[in-house]
């Protein structure tokens, strides 16, 4: 068997309430410290794609989350600097009110659609937050 270069799977969380207002977390760590992110991150070594999305929220946000649907896959191999990351992304449902910055935040807060074009997002965020916000109108 030959070498092979595997891509990293992540997970990224859309947390939302009624009202379409969205968490963000500020990142502490490059690459992109201190730009606009979706709370998310890696998988671990057999953990289901959903356990991690579920995780990663917590660590990132103290919120407790139920996951709402599968929005997309998104797999573009120049996506993250780090190398090539596919990342599979849902909206979710959780108490925004217990949202602490905590793990790799170094801030969070509850955005609209109308904030988007005032700060600076990481990665391919503004694209899945634009396919997530289309995801719960429907």
């Amino acid at each position: 068997m030959g070498d092979y270069k595997i891509p990293s799977l992540t997970t990224d969380v859309f947390i939302f309430d009624d009202n379409k207002n969205f968490i963000l977390i500020k990142r502490l760590n490059d690459p992109y410290k201190g730009y606009w992110a979706l709370p998310g991150g890696f998988v671990e070594y057999g953990e289901r794609v959903e356990a991690s999305a579920i995780r990663e929220a917590k660590e990132e946000t103290s919120i407790d989350i139920e996951l709402i649907d599968l929005v997309g896959v998104y797999s573009k191999p120049d996506r993250d600097p780090r190398g090539h990351t596919i990342t599979i992304a849902y909206t979710a449902k959780g108490n925004m009110e217990n949202k602490k910055a905590d793990d790799d935040a170094c801030d969070i807060n509850i955005f609209s659609k109308n904030d988007l074009k005032n700060i600076n997002l990481a990665f391919d965020h503004a694209q899945i937050i634009k396919d997530c916000l289309n995801s719960i109108s429907k």
